[in-house]
């Protein structure tokens, strides 16, 4: 059996073909023909299968350890499909700091048609437990089982660690099935079917892909009964990847190792810079020196390339986010350009203020997805954009005791 970087490049032949191609061709073909009346082909119309696309399924499958992978037309459409297996009346525990647009589907398109969504903090596995259960806080019976957990492997934007296993544990404790979003960390960095979970998403537009030139979701599970209904689901719905998107994504993944690695090397030696710097609150990564061992026994082995960090209070995060000139003002992540971006007004604007606050999304949160240039031109630029903004922020309180203004602040 090869190994996981072999399989990066590789991945698992379709036996398509017997040009000798070292790469997989792109069969831009809606339909296929059929020998006889009485046969059936092993793909028949594109939406149904077709093998440029399960060249690259059968590929993220291998790497996340899985019996079967799914790709869609993008992350969300990775998202609803999986969702869409529950029925009304059904009740799902949900992360409760998890991505804008998961949480719009959530709460504005399923809670519709009647799926139950309740938010819990995945970390604190007593409230996880009696929020499966269908126990109150006070122990009295309101509900059945959920049927299922969903949750991010590091939250978004905060990066919080979760721990595969232990909420694995608890879902499967109740009959749920233990639904994990692995963008943030790939398969370079975890494999959470290998700890428990039973599906695996992906926004493939991410890491996976890498250079933000495409829309793409995965999905990987871990037996065939499940595998059986998301098939389904993809057939369907129909939000399949297109064959060239499919090779894009094929594409990125072959690099996915060597980007990753210069992106959390990079990642850390920003978040150092910002733990030291004086207009810097606090910085959320959990690559930061000391925090080897929450990595390590959370199962991971690394802490990827997003981390984000707060102003301190009276700083415009707009200050800094506008002057920036190698960090492009963006949303997305994991490709090998920098992004910055100011969660409360663009990832996670879908959540109520009231909402966000509860998770600790501030309104001084920005979030970076560090790419792969120079770590020391990222530090400088960052550095020329704390600048700007200290300046617009003494213009702003020219003439006033700014020991008391920021007094204010900080005990208000």
């Amino acid at each position: 059996m090869t190994r996981f970087n072999t399989q990066l490049v590789h991945g698992l032949p379709v036996n398509d073909n017997n040009t000798g191609a070292v790469n997989p061709p792109i069969y831009n073909s809606s339909t296929y023909a059929f020998e006889s009346v009485e046969t059936m082909p092993r793909w028949d119309y594109a939406r149904s299968g077709n093998p440029t696309r399960e060249f690259l399924e059968q590929q993220i499958a291998q790497l996340e350890h899985g019996t079967r992978g799914f790709a869609f037309g993008s992350g969300l459409a990775a998202i609803h499909a999986v969702l869409s297996i529950f029925q009304p009346g059904d009740r799902i525990v949900v992360g409760k700091n998890i991505y804008g647009g998961t949480y719009s589907l959530l709460n504005e398109y399923f809670a519709h048609w009647g799926v139950l969504v309740e938010a819990v903090d995945t970390a604190d596995y007593e409230a996880l437990d009696e929020a499966v259960s269908g126990r109150s806080s006070e122990g009295a019976s309101h509900a059945r089982p959920a049927k299922a957990v969903y949750y991010e492997v590091l939250t978004n934007p905060l990066l919080q660690v979760n721990n595969v296993t232990r909420i694995s544990e608890v879902a499967h404790r109740y009959g749920a099935l233990s639904i994990v979003d692995n963008t943030f960390v790939t398969p370079y960095l975890q494999q959470p079917l290998d700890l428990g979970a039973d599906i695996v998403i992906h926004s493939a537009t991410k890491y996976l892909a890498g250079h933000s030139e495409v829309n793409a979701g995965l999905v990987v599970v871990k037996n065939d009964e499940l595998g059986q209904k998301i098939y389904f689901a993809q057939n369907r719905l129909g939000g399949v990847l297109a064959p060239v998107e499919c090779d894009a994504v094929r594409r990125g993944i072959q690099t996915l190792a060597l980007r990753m690695e210069r992106q959390q090397e990079n990642a850390r030696a920003v978040a150092n810079y910002l733990l030291l710097h004086p207009l810097v609150k606090a910085v959320h990564y959990p690559g930061l020196p000391g925090h080897e061992y929450e990595l390590e026994s959370n199962g991971l082995k690394g802490a990827g390339g997003v981390l984000s960090f707060e102003v301190v209070p009276g700083m415009n995060p707009a200050d800094v986010l506008n002057n920036l000139n190698i960090f492009h003002l963006a949303v997305s992540l994991g490709a090998v350009e920098s992004l910055a971006e100011l969660p409360c007004r663009m990832t996670h604007f879908e959540l109520p203020r009231e909402e966000r606050l509860k998770v600790g999304i501030t309104d001084e949160l920005v979030r970076l997805a560090v790419g792969i240039e120079d770590k020391q031109d990222l530090i400088e630029d960052l550095g020329q954009a704390f600048d700007i903004a200290y300046e617009r922020y003494l213009q702003r309180h020219e003439g006033e005791d700014l020991f008391a203004a920021v007094a204010q602040h900080v005990y208000a």
